[in-house]
């Protein structure tokens, strides 16, 4: 039986991805890990692996096509000769990709006669509040003029002379991770002030024990976090349809800033590493963002996270929540001031006040 490979997720913001080179051709046998196409995105160039191994049987797309995150790529098959499904384009049928559609999901769809494969999902299931924060970037309403989010087309325009523009793939991404914060999480926030002596001299005594040129102090705290959260597991929680939904693995969310685009990155199932290997993993998908080349692991599935803005002198900052996190801890370190904060935005729908500030109390001492 044929299958198909699909357009990958490169980041959480892009949408749409545009493919640059092929690297098979049809009748070519590839096994499963092969690089089989190269896509880009406006923040990175990606090297797409055959899910499978099998002959290729079709080319869904063109070089230089643009097509739509979960789009079919090609087809491969146990034969060269194996018949494929008459799709004439580079969609699916599911949301994007893997992404099953919930029941209220597949309602909304259809009732819109919406195509799921082209609407990202936050995660394994594609989920009425996706489908929504879809429709609110897209100035989508409901049949009965309802809009699905407070987002409509039909805003009146500023009283002032200006043009209406595009959002492009990073601003269409920002405006439904923003919609989903707005709208889905009880967002609120708290912070505590800490003397960071204790934590530089820990970062400091870390270095010259592994003889490391820069200070893991960003890294350590990190992976404090990490620890906290797998000690405590409602920490690591979201929730779905009036349900409290605790992941399994630690994913930590990681704030990159590569020139003019911010970053999400991911070290995956971070809590099953040592420390230094977690330093290692953490720098990898560092060095990965600056180089415009991350992996769609490595954007993508956060369930908690972790930004710092002190390299910017910031003394405050507050976090918009990723879409399904309901924890992001804010880090600053104004220079000169001696003195530290760490913040966090967090679902109240999920943790309490109390959680939360007991967290960070945790958080800013350094492990014994």
């Amino acid at each position: 039986m044929a299958h198909a490979l699909h357009a990958p997720r490169v980041n959480n913001n892009d949408d749409i991805v545009q493919v640059i080179a092929f690297r098979v051709g049809v009748g070519d046998f590839v096994k499963q890990g092969d690089i089989v196409l190269d896509v880009e995105t406006d923040k990175a160039i990606v090297e797409v692996a055959a899910e499978k191994e099998g002959y290729v049987l079709k080319l869904m797309c063109e070089i230089d096509d643009k097509v739509a995150v979960g789009s079919i790529l090609l087809w491969q098959g146990e034969s060269a000769d194996e018949p494929v499904p008459e799709i004439e384009v580079a969609t699916v049928a599911s949301g994007g990709g893997n992404a099953r559609p919930t029941a209220k999901a597949r309602a909304l769809l259809k009732e819109l006669s919406l195509d799921a494969s082209v609407i990202p999902a936050a995660g394994d299931r594609l989920t009425l509040a996706d489908v929504e924060s879809y429709m609110a970037a897209h100035g989508i309403k409901r049949r009965d003029h309802t809009p699905a989010v407070a987002v409509s087309a039909q805003e009146s325009l500023p009283d002032v002379p200006g043009e209406l523009r595009d959002l492009n793939a990073e601003e269409r991404g920002m405006l439904i991770t923003v919609s989903w914060h707005r709208d889905h999480a009880a967002a609120t926030y708290l912070e505590v002030e800490y003397d960071p002596k204790a934590w530089e001299d820990h970062a400091a005594a870390y270095a010259s024990a592994n003889k490391l040129m820069l200070s893991p102090l960003l890294p350590l705290l990190a992976y404090r976090l990490v620890q906290l959260v797998k000690a405590s597991p409602r920490l690591n929680a979201t929730v779905v349809n009036g349900k409290r939904f605790e992941y399994q693995p630690v994913n930590l969310g990681f704030t990159v800033q590569a020139g003019e685009t911010l970053y999400l990155t991911v070290v995956r199932d971070a809590a099953s590493l040592e420390t230094k290997q977690f330093i290692e993993n953490l720098g990898e998908v560092q060095r990965h963002a600056l180089q415009r080349k991350l992996s769609r692991d490595e954007t993508t599935g956060a369930t908690i996270a972790f930004s710092s803005m002190a390299r910017w002198n910031v003394s405050r900052h507050i976090p918009i929540l990723p879409p399904y996190c309901s924890l992001m801890i804010a880090h600053a370190a104004p220079k000169g001031s001696g003195r530290a904060v760490l913040g966090a935005s967090y679902d109240h729908r999920v943790l309490s006040g109390f959680d939360v500030a007991r967290l960070l109390m945790e958080l800013a001492k350094p492990p014994v």
